[in-house]
């Protein structure tokens, strides 16, 4: 009963603006499981880089137990392990507390489930484009049969059989000219035959009547030519003609869907202002305008976290921590695993977030705290022109916007009369192993050339989630950047670069497999990627806070190098066993 209450409250808030305050009971859901003893944190969670507060996984406990067992959604998200159809879903849950101070939570999910951004027990969306009566339904109805005219003129056979003669024409008329450019080629060669032979054997007149002969014969071939050139002007222009009469519809037609298209963002992106603790409120062109993407992404405002804080600030209810968690199969592209919990995105909802969060004490980022114990960078090899180091976990390659720690500060403090940049290659600040430094120009310049032609052999040692079943092998999942979510890196077959990884299994123990990984390339977290995706390994490495669990430290070390001395050319074959 209650439930259907609830439901006849929520058909009834529809609205054009969903930012006005709603029945709140309808939304904060008190905890049902015990949280006596679990303590309030003193500081909101930082959506970029958090370990879920206890009070954060219980809601999520909670709503997960909701969508398995109560929820009736048309929504496939791909669940079945027989079926390769449906697509997942990230979750939200904010714990709130409410002015009579209980704790409780309130849930939403990113973009629309079922069509829809109504769905009982989560809270609206800022602003629902999906409202059958406001204009963004009605604009893209018009832009919808925009495309429809458009296609109806693509798919008339005319266009094609007018297309197609167009491009005969073309192709036809340029066979004749140089065939007949060739013709006059021949001739050109043969009155010069004859004139040379005229000149010997004929005198006087005879020869004079030879010479008008053949000049008339050249002017007849270019008269020819410029002939045959204009009378296929004249078809191709005609056949031009009438292609254009009916592509000027279709152009015509591309141009207004485009136009219409971006007044219709614009118009969308002005209906999305956002709130802060402190009452402040931004639209999402002016917080994207300082931005180096300077323009909101599409469906910027629609993810989970930025729901939550909207419909906590109009409703009085302090937040006090939050997670999102992934319900369903992945992407393609992407790494998510059903039931993790997961960060904020940084393309769409950092800038977003960055304003709501303002006015509230949130904890600090730990990406950006110094490791307490950090060790210096071990020499595994020096002389006067190279340095080889074992990096720790945790400190940066080269330098970064932040001041954490990095092997380039460190090299140059050493090495105050190096010449040149030090740094030759990378490896991720999460990743330990061996790093080739140069101490001269000539170094660099030589041990670069040794990456670039790819004759330089590498093995990393990487501890697994999981048991692979496959001894060895070769992956080759071309990657790119997430654009949407920097530094995350997407497994992409469309416009991915070539990205191919060898290993080999070392030991299956604990539910967990050791491997070596040998990069073939050398793309950006491209051992990190190529073991948690799906069609890769399938296993993300041991604490891999981008695309696995987040753990104490990342299992994954180089651990062995091989390479060419670059001034003595002998071989240099070094290896520093991993502390996992």
């Amino acid at each position: 009963m209650v439930k259907l209450v609830y439901f006849l409250v929520l058909l009834s808030s529809q609205s054009k603006t969903p930012n006005t305050i709603l029945a709140l009971d309808k939304y904060f859901t008190p905890f049902k499981a015990s949280i006596n003893g679990l303590k309030v944190p003193s500081k909101f969670t930082y959506p970029f880089f958090y370990d879920p507060n206890p009070l954060s996984v219980i809601a999520a406990e909670e709503l997960q137990a909701y969508i398995q067992n109560e929820m009736d959604w048309d929504h496939d998200f791909g669940l079945d392990p027989d079926s390769d159809s449906g697509a997942g879903k990230m979750f939200g849950v904010l714990v709130v507390q409410n002015k009579e101070g209980e704790l409780g939570y309130l849930s939403s999910f990113s973009g629309k489930i079922s069509n829809s951004n109504l769905h009982l027990g989560f809270v609206p969306p800022v602003f629902d484009m999906l409202d059958p009566n406001g204009f963004f339904v009605r604009d893209m109805d018009e832009l919808s049969e925009i495309n429809r005219f458009t296609a109806e003129l693509l798919s008339n056979p005319e266009v094609e059989i007018r297309k197609k003669f167009a491009d005969e024409c073309i192709t036809q008329s340029k066979i004749e000219i140089e065939a007949h450019r060739e013709a006059m080629r021949v001739a050109k060669a043969d009155r010069k035959m004859r004139r040379m032979e005229g000149d010997i054997e004929m005198t006087g007149d005879a020869f004079k009547i030879l010479e008008k002969e053949l000049s008339k014969e050249s002017l007849m071939y270019k008269h020819q030519l410029k002939t045959l050139t204009e009378n296929w002007k004249d078809k191709i222009d005609e056949a031009q003609s009438n292609l254009s009469e009916v592509m000027r519809k279709i152009n015509f037609l591309k141009k207004d869907r485009k136009k219409k298209s971006n007044n219709l963002q614009q118009k969308l992106f002005s209906q999305y202002d956002f709130l802060n603790q402190k009452g402040k409120l931004k639209n999402v062109v002016t917080i994207f305008k300082n931005t180096a993407v300077k323009v909101p992404p599409s469906a910027a405002g629609e993810c989970a976290a930025p729901k939550l804080l909207q419909f906590a600030y109009q409703n009085n209810l302090k937040p006090i921590a939050m997670a999102e968690f992934w319900w369903g199969r992945a992407p393609k592209s992407e790494i998510r695993k059903h039931g993790f919990f997961y960060p904020s995105c940084r393309g769409k909802c950092e800038p977003i977030l960055n304003h709501m969060l303002v006015g509230l004490d949130v904890e600090d980022n730990p990406l950006l705290i110094i490791p307490v114990g950090l060790k210096a960078p071990e020499i595994v090899f020096e002389d006067d022109d190279i340095l080889v180091i074992n990096k720790p976990e945790g400190m940066l390659s080269v330098r970064g916007k932040t001041d954490l720690p990095s092997v380039q500060d460190w090299a140059h403090r050493k090495y105050p009369n190096s010449q040149g940049p030090m740094i030759i290659h990378r490896l991720d600040m999460a990743t330990s192993g061996i790093l080739i430094l140069s101490k001269t120009k000539k170094a660099n310049k030589e041990v670069q050339a040794q990456f670039i032609q790819r004759t330089i052999k590498k093995r990393y040692v990487a501890i697994l989630e999981g048991i692979i079943k496959e001894d060895e092998g070769i992956i080759d999942l071309p990657m790119r950047q997430d654009f949407n979510d920097r530094p995350k890196q997407l497994v992409c077959h469309e416009d991915g670069k070539p990205a191919k990884t060898r290993f080999k299994v070392v030991e299956r123990v604990n539910n967990t497999t050791k491997v070596h990984l040998y990069p073939i390339t050398g793309r950006s977290h491209q051992l990190r990627v190529h073991a948690a995706h799906t069609d890769g390994l399938g296993c993300p490495i041991v604490g891999d806070d981008l695309y696995g669990t987040k753990g104490v430290r990342l299992h994954l070390h180089a651990e062995y190098i091989e390479f060419d001395h670059p001034i003595s050319k002998k071989p240099l074959k070094l290896k520093v066993k991993a502390e996992f």
